[in-house]
């Protein structure tokens, strides 16, 4: 069946030529069945803007043909292409190593994610972010292909991700100011760098030598050198910086230069609602967060984080951790057998309540081919630096607001005692939850709610009447057995 076009309506078959694993699709009036790989084309149908084709054609991001669009792999700063680009990164800093020192990035004014798409074939994570989303749908186009990505504005806030998540942040002709305001935008990125990371910039200031681009350059080195990071290498129109490793040259900095190291009170973890600040997070003296494996051995080495992380706990961290991964790996084997998950072509899944990311975890053991966006409540313990420092992503969230992604862009949700948290905490009621996972989810897309039994049937309730359907139960072993799961499926 894979790469074939099965269309009900018209009785016809056709060829989609694409990479990888298929999806399936039923959208649109003429409810069309659809199996198709979604990494190098998507159907015109499921996002019908031609605004980005007209506007960036001649830059090889995007074309159509027929009824599909096909992404050539190439960016306003790397018209021939992103392996090509991928490849010149390499060359300039071998260190960068993609897929082992280099696992989880951060690519910011992301297009339609092609620097993502082809970092996923060298086994790196990339977030693939919008500051704006400023020609139509980027970031639905990039979620349509199967790269992690949402929409995340540089404005007043920290943005939802913990300090030192990302081993590279990439920024090509993004539309960023970084100067401006003494570089609050650019200390921003330096929080979210990992201590030893690398900034990637991309732009016309890098090799132009016009007047007004040569001075931007030039504020540019003046700030990395005050915030003290090292400019590794520039080539071309690519200038590459790494961050330290420690405080020391903040500390030996001269009195009274700009961007000062936030008091030491600051927690640079604290991100939701949290103002952004004109200061330089500190590096933790223990240098953890520096201290990660490479690739793949940190997803299951217990991080030196983990000792950070503010919780109740009765058993060591450590303990926890292993036990977390092990109960999960115990489970997704168990779906797999018994659901038959890798018959559901998943892409882009959610983790709702992640926790240490033992789910996600799981599903990378397991050779379950997709991305797992992990989601810690913000009303719970911030667990989110582990997820990060086991090369998995994700973000802070409260659930009684909207989620930063366009309607119908995730294969499958999954929630682990998410309603009976929440429950408690009464800010909102769960129905506003259930009405904000539907509109996430693809149709044909599945939910596993895992949850006590008082609240699975209160929940299978709301999601009959939003249309969900093919529900089954399964209830935990044994007498005293509390839990059940709610499996669905939202219509096509």
């Amino acid at each position: 069946m894979n790469g074939i076009v099965l269309r009900k309506a018209w009785g016809l078959i056709a060829w989609c030529q694409c990479p990888r694993g298929t999806r399936v699709h039923y959208r649109g009036p003429r409810a069309e069945m659809r199996y198709f790989s979604s990494w190098n084309c998507v159907w015109f149908s499921n996002v019908p803007h031609t605004r980005l084709v007209e506007d960036k054609g001649g830059q090889n991001w995007i074309t159509i043909k027929k009824d599909k669009f096909v992404f050539p792999g190439g960016g306003t700063q790397f018209i021939h292409g992103a392996d090509k680009y991928l490849d010149q990164i390499s060359a300039m800093v071998p260190d960068i190593a993609f897929g082992h020192s280099t696992r989880v990035a951060l690519d910011i004014g992301c297009g339609v994610a092609s620097f993502g798409a082809y970092l996923m074939q060298r086994n790196v994570t990339t977030l693939s972010i919008a500051p704006k989303d400023v020609h139509e749908n980027q970031i639905q186009f990039a979620l349509e292909r199967g790269v992690p990505a949402m929409v995340a504005i540089f404005s007043m806030h920290r943005l939802p991700f913990p300090s030192q998540a990302f081993d590279l942040i990439h920024c090509s002709r993004c539309r960023i100011n970084w100067t401006r305001d003494d570089g609050i935008l650019l200390l921003e990125a330096d929080r979210l760098l990992r201590a030893g990371g690398y900034f990637v910039w991309a732009a016309q200031p890098v090799y132009k030598h016009e007047e007004i681009l040569q001075g931007q350059w030039k504020e540019m080195e003046n700030l990395t050198a005050h915030i003290c990071w090292e400019l590794v290498r520039k080539e071309g129109y690519i200038a590459i910086w790494r961050k330290p490793m420690d405080n020391s040259c903040y500390l030996s900095r001269d009195i009274g230069v700009q961007s000062p190291l936030c008091d030491s009170n600051d927690d640079p973890d604290e991100v939701w609602y949290t103002d952004l600040k004109s200061c330089i997070s500190r590096l933790p003296s223990s240098a953890c967060g520096a201290n990660v494996s490479k690739w793949p051995a940190r997803l299951h080495q217990p991080p030196d984080r983990l000792q950070s992380i503010k919780m109740d706990a009765h058993i060591s961290r450590k303990e926890l951790f292993k036990a977390e991964s092990k109960y999960w790996k115990e489970i997704i084997d168990s779906y797999i057998g018994a659901y038959h998950w890798k018959e559901y072509n998943l892409r882009n899944v959610m983790d709702m309540r992640a926790g240490f990311g033992g789910f996600a975890a799981a599903l990378h053991d397991l050779q379950i081919d997709c991305w797992v966006m992990n989601i810690v409540p913000v009303n719970e313990f911030n667990t989110l630096p582990v997820v990060y420092d086991r090369g998995l992503i994700g973000v802070i969230h409260d659930w009684c607001e909207p989620f930063d992604t366009y309607p119908r862009t995730y294969d499958l949700l999954h929630a682990a005692g998410l309603f009976s948290a929440e429950k408690k905490r009464k800010r909102c009621n769960i129905s506003t939850i259930m009405l904000e996972m539907d509109r996430m989810l693809r149709p044909g897309g599945r939910v596993y709610i895992r949850d006590s039994i008082y609240v699975i049937s209160e929940l299978e309730e709301i999601a009959n009447a939003m249309g969900w359907v093919n529900f089954r139960h399964d209830v935990g072993e044994g007498p005293y057995a509390s839990w059940k799961i709610l499996r669905s499926e939202k219509r096509f």
